[in-house]
Parts: structure tokens; C-alpha cells; sequence
């Protein structure tokens, strides 16, 4: 049977060798041309000499097409070697970005990856807030550079002064950071208005709902208030203000650093300013002001002023390349849960993380201005489920944060 060969033959092939016959030559003749068959667009290529076949083969390496924009992106985010061989300039355009403005640098176009839970606990009822505003508002003096905002609030005797911070803090917050350049008056102003807020409000019956407990109690604006530890992060700061019993806690290189000391009456410079206005601590199942308060500094608890004090203690932290991430939570935690343990817990899910797959890392990115970081999230319910775990009394809310950039 004769076989029939279709193909582009020069005229010197087609006078000494018409077709191959046999069934193995045939089969590699017939591949020979499928590898043309799909290629549209294309003109059929002429035959090539087998040193002009190396040159073209050279020749086509050299302007092999760029990677594709998704391709590309999973590059960048899984931080393989194969990153360095891409252009700059098509790094520019293609990689995900968190901000869409270009003359932003990379620092201040961070979008710091979070997660947070808050439960109730062994407590009747809950009393926490949590509060998270990322890019909440820009630095002084840079308009480029965003801040990110993380509050945690234990609300006691009833929960509307922790939920009216929640509302409001990162408000004030806000307005102190825009119109002042000093970070420790900014934050010490927003706590002492938040306070005032808080009484004026309490006074006018702003707590008057139908499901707010504290309505039992009698004068019900009086007896309630709650901690707050605030985390503001700039590119290169963590400014922390804290009044109250709840904590903040940085990771670096694998050790704790608190960055809020505990406002508890018995602590030495507390108790003296206590005692100097007047006041007393009372051991009442722990120290407590007046026997009523288990902590020297809150927000509200207009009853017990000025031994009680909304005045918060403020630290700057420089931000470093080995920070790994900050840990703040209500002494539900803190209670139960060493800060060397915390961090410990909080570093093993955020190391479990960075394993995962480039696509997945690529994907966490691309959502991550819509969705917390899932490692985050785990870290901050696992701490949760440990201080259950070790009979914590009290309500529980933890918030991590991520510091680590490019993970």
C-alpha cells in the first residue's frame, strides 16, 4: 500500500527521496509535522541545515517570551531564585500590589496580615472588644506612609464602655496622629478624650439599652469601664499605648519583648500614686483600689478618680528585620499564658505558613486586603483554646500580627 506524506520538501529532497516507506520512518515523519500542526499563525518553516538548526535554536532561547502575569506573580510571592532572572521593570508592573499608587515605596505600601479571636470563656458575659483598622490613616510629615491600627479593650462591669472604644478610639486616634508630631502626647490625648467621652455619654444616657446590664445597677454610668491596649505600626515604628491590665507583646528572633507593663494596684510606682492622691489599695482576692478594682489605670470607672487613672503609658519600638509578629490580648490570656509562650505559639503557626505552596502564597496576597492571614488566625485561636485549656476565668480575645515583610 502506498502511503501518502504531507509536508514542505525542497527541491533537492523531493528528487532523491519522495516518501519514506517503511512503518518506522514513516511514524517519525508524520511526528515531524505534528509539531507544526498546532502553531497558528505561523508559516511552515523551510529546512534547515543542521548547523543553522543550532544557530536558530540559540537564536530563539534569546528571545524566548516573558512569563505569564500569573506566573509571574507566584514568582514573586514564593520568593523562589527564579525571581532574580525577571526584568525590574516587569517585576514593576506585574507584581500584586497592596496599594495602587506608584510612588509609594514598598514599606509604606505594607498590608499587614492579621488574625484575631475573642470568646467569652467560663464568664456569664462578654466584656472584650477587638478593633482592627488597617491603613487607618497616614504619618506626619509623609503622606505615603500608611498606619495600621489594633486595639483590644476588657470592658469591666458591663461591656458599652470596651464596645463605645471599639467604635471611637481609632477615631481620636486619627485626629491626634494627623495634627501632631509628637507620638506621646498624640496617644495620651486620645485616651484622656475617649475618657471624657465616655463619662459625658455615660451621664446623658447614651448606655440606656435594652440589653445592657449595667441598667441593674445603680449609679449604672458610674461603676463601669475598660482596659486598652493600643498597637499603632508604621513602617518603621510600633508605637504601643496601654492603660490597664491587658498586654502587648513583640516577637524578635524568637524571643518575647512586652512592650506594656501591667497597671496593677500593687505595683510600686502605681501604689505611690495612689496613695499620693488620696487613695488606697486594698487586698480583696488580690490588690484592688479601694477593694473594688483589680487594675490602677482604665477608661471610665468615674467613681474611683484619680486614684484610677486613663492616662496610658506609651512605648516606641523601632522595627527590625527580625520582628516576627505582635501578639495583644486581654489577661484572659496573659493570666494563664507566659509571654515566652505566647510567642512561641503565635512564631510555630506563622512558621508553618511560609511552607506553603508558591501558588497558595500567591493567593493569600492577591486577597489579602479582603481576608485575614489564615496563619495569623490560627495562632490567635490556638492561644485562645490554650488559655481555655488552662481554666483562664476570664473573657479572651487575642489579636497577632504578622511583621514579617515578603513571608
Amino acid at each position: 500500500m502506498a502511503e501518502t506524506c504531507y509536508g514542505v520538501v525542497s527541491e533537492s529532497d523531493s528528487a532523491s527521496n519522495a516518501c519514506e516507506t517503511g512503518s518506522r520512518a514513516a511514524r517519525r515523519r508524520r511526528m515531524e509535522i505534528r509539531r507544526f500542526k498546532f502553531v497558528s499563525g505561523v508559516a511552515p518553516p523551510a529546512p534547515e541545515s543542521p548547523e543553522s538548526s543550532e544557530q536558530h535554536k540559540k537564536a530563539a532561547s534569546r528571545t524566548m517570551p516573558l512569563p505569564s502575569r500569573e506566573l509571574e506573580s507566584a514568582l514573586l510571592c514564593s520568593g523562589s531564585s527564579d525571581e532574580e532572572k525577571i526584568p525590574p521593570s516587569q517585576k514593576k508592573s506585574t507584581k500584586i500590589r497592596a496599594s495602587t499608587s506608584s510612588n509609594v515605596t514598598e514599606a509604606s505600601r505594607e498590608m499587614l496580615r492579621y488574625g484575631l479571636s475573642s470568646v467569652c470563656g467560663r464568664r456569664r458575659d462578654m466584656e472584650d472588644a477587638v478593633s482592627v483598622h488597617r491603613s487607618f490613616c497616614r504619618r506626619i510629615r509623609d503622606s505615603a506612609a500608611q498606619l495600621h491600627y489594633f486595639g483590644v479593650y476588657d470592658g469591666h462591669g458591663c461591656s458599652h464602655v470596651a464596645t463605645k472604644c471599639r467604635e471611637r478610639m481609632h477615631e481620636l486616634v486619627k485626629e491626634e496622629v494627623e495634627s501632631m508630631e509628637d507620638w506621646k502626647t498624640a496617644m495620651e490625648r486620645s485616651f484622656v478624650r475617649m475618657d471624657k467621652e465616655v463619662v459625658a455619654w455615660g451621664r446623658e444616657g447614651g448606655i440606656g439599652v435594652s440589653n445592657c446590664r449595667c441598667e441593674l445597677q445603680t449609679p449604672e454610668s458610674e461603676a463601669v469601664g475598660s482596659t486598652a491596649v493600643v498597637a499603632v505600626v508604621a513602617p518603621d515604628k510600633i508605637v504601643v499605648a496601654n492603660c490597664g491590665d491587658s498586654r502587648a507583646v513583640l516577637c524578635r528572633n524568637g524571643k518575647a519583648f512586652p512592650l506594656s507593663v501591667d497597671h496593677k494596684p500593687d505595683r510600686p510606682d502605681e501604689l505611690n500614686r495612689i496613695q499620693e492622691a488620696g487613695g488606697r489599695v486594698i487586698y480583696w482576692d488580690g490588690p484592688r483600689v479601694l477593694g473594688v478594682l483589680a487594675m490602677s489605670r482604665a477608661i471610665g470607672d468615674n467613681y474611683l478618680k484619680p486614684y484610677v487613672s486613663c492616662v496610658p503609658e506609651v512605648t516606641i519600638t523601632d522595627r527590625t528585620v527580625e520582628d516576627e509578629c505582635l501578639i495583644l490580648a486581654s489577661d484572659g490570656l496573659w493570666d494563664v499564658v507566659s509571654n515566652e509562650t505566647a510567642c512561641g505559639v503565635a512564631r510555630m503557626c506563622l512558621r508553618g505558613k511560609r511552607a506553603a505552596s508558591a501558588m497558595e502564597r500567591a493567593w493569600a496576597e492577591a486577597v489579602a486586603e479582603a481576608a485575614s492571614d489564615r496563619a495569623c488566625s490560627d495562632a490567635s485561636i490556638l492561644l485562645m483554646k490554650l488559655a481555655l485549656a488552662r481554666h483562664s476565668a476570664d473573657n479572651v480575645s487575642v489579636v497577632v500580627v504578622n511583621l514579617r515583610r515578603n513571608t
